[in-house]
């Protein structure tokens, strides 16, 4: 086997010599520091495998072949491969951050604290590497509040949507808080148009007393409520309720994970009428949670999205992130179970801010240096926090 020698100022340039000299699929030996910078023995994929065949019983190389047991197989040696090739690229993220904090420190810092407030690394760096670092990082982090405020889409009138009536399903995981919502955007009806023009409609009959809570709600304020099991009554149920103005759907709770998921979304696009679906979000829910619930009930398109539980959540800028990153528009905020007081028309200034101040207020423990080399290494960002679909304009 022919082992080459590179040596490079620092570990990406000699990995650069070595994809130069032997191609993307070169086999990494060994790596240390030298008083010139980083060597790597490297070989070509072609070389290793002439070595590998001489420990193979149909090996070629006329050397007699080993006992099974005294070599190891073809899958252990691919295996510590690439957990050299893992340790190799950590090195590299972690120079590269090193070497980011060296030249543009503002600009780290900006990413760090980003980070810390609870904000993607994708969305971070995105910010990080627009703003502008004349200043300090408190005037960088002004600058990025400005642009999330920008790009937060937001009802821009929500008169001109009880006004405008028709028919809306809340849709969203178990627990999130469908019903309560349902009354609530209910109870804001009633007081503009009067209990005359509403309708509501439930398709949870899953849970223990959930017809009987929406049914409360709905006598409470004057309303009719209907009930229906599938798609073929849902069509019958807005056909004979086509004389109100505006219906309301609380739909059941179901896991995104649920295969069931994507049928209570045909049933909704499967009407005559077009029935607009808002997406309850749990703000106590996690970045990774969330993505994956926009993803499983986003179907054909979304009207707009809920976010609740605001009140028991320790910061929303997950939930800002998400909302952002797949560029929803952001109807109301539940802040409590009060019907009809804690629900919010969203306002993006207030929410960026209640974000960064949540954040700013939270006892977080000082993160040290060393813990963010692996976190904000650029090669590992990508892998963590993919941006696609998100932008900052």
């Amino acid at each position: 086997m022919k082992v080459h020698r590179f040596v490079g100022a620092t570990a990406r340039e000699a990995l650069g010599l070595v994809r130069e000299a032997l191609g993307p699929e070169a086999m990494i030996l060994a790596n240390r520091n030298v008083d010139a910078g980083v060597e790597i023995l490297a070989c070509t994929e072609l070389d290793y495998s002439g070595v590998l065949a001489v420990f193979e019983p149909d090996g070629s190389s006329g050397v007699a072949p080993a006992p099974a047991v005294a070599a190891p197989g073809m899958d252990a040696i691919m295996d510590e491969i690439r957990a050299m090739r893992d340790a190799l690229a950590t090195q590299m993220n972690q120079l590269a951050w090193a070497g980011e904090q060296q030249r543009k420190p503002a600009k780290a810092a900006l990413l760090q604290k980003l980070t810390t407030l609870g904000f993607s690394t994708g969305l971070a760096r995105q910010l990080a590497e627009k703003a502008p670092l004349d200043g300090d990082v408190e005037e960088a982090l002004e600058w990025a509040k400005d642009v999330l405020v920008r790009n937060v889409d937001v009802l821009p009138d929500e008169e001109r949507l009880l006004d405008g009536g028709g028919v809306f399903a809340l849709i969203g995981p178990t627990g999130v808080g469908k019903t309560t919502t349902t009354a609530k955007l209910a109870a804001r009806y009633v007081m503009r148009h009067g209990p005359g023009k509403l309708a509501l409609i439930t398709t949870d009959g899953y849970r223990i007393g959930a017809h009987e809570q929406l049914r409360i709600y709905g006598k409470i304020l004057g309303v009719m409520v209907h009930s229906v099991k599938d798609e073929v009554d849902l069509r019958i149920a807005l056909d004979e309720l086509s004389n109100k103005h505006t219906v309301l759907i609380d739909t059941v709770g179901m896991s995104q994970r649920d295969q069931m998921v994507a049928e209570q979304v045909a049933m909704l696009s499967g009407t005559k009428v077009a029935v607009k679906r808002l997406l309850c979000l749990n703000a106590t829910s996690t970045i990774e949670t969330l993505n994956e619930v926009v993803r499983a009930y986003r179907g054909s398109g979304l009207e707009g999205c809920i976010l609740t539980k605001l009140d028991e959540a320790a910061t929303i800028s997950n939930a800002l992130d998400v909302v952002l990153r797949h560029r929803l528009c952001l109807y109301y905020l539940g802040i409590g179970q009060r019907v009809p007081e804690d629900l919010e028309v969203a306002q993006a200034s207030s929410l960026v801010e209640q974000a960064f101040e949540q954040a700013l207020a939270a006892d977080y423990a000082p993160q040290e240096d060393k813990d963010w080399k692996p976190l904000l290494g650029i090669d590992g960002m990508r892998g963590a926090n993919d941006t696609q679909g998100s932008h900052v304009a």
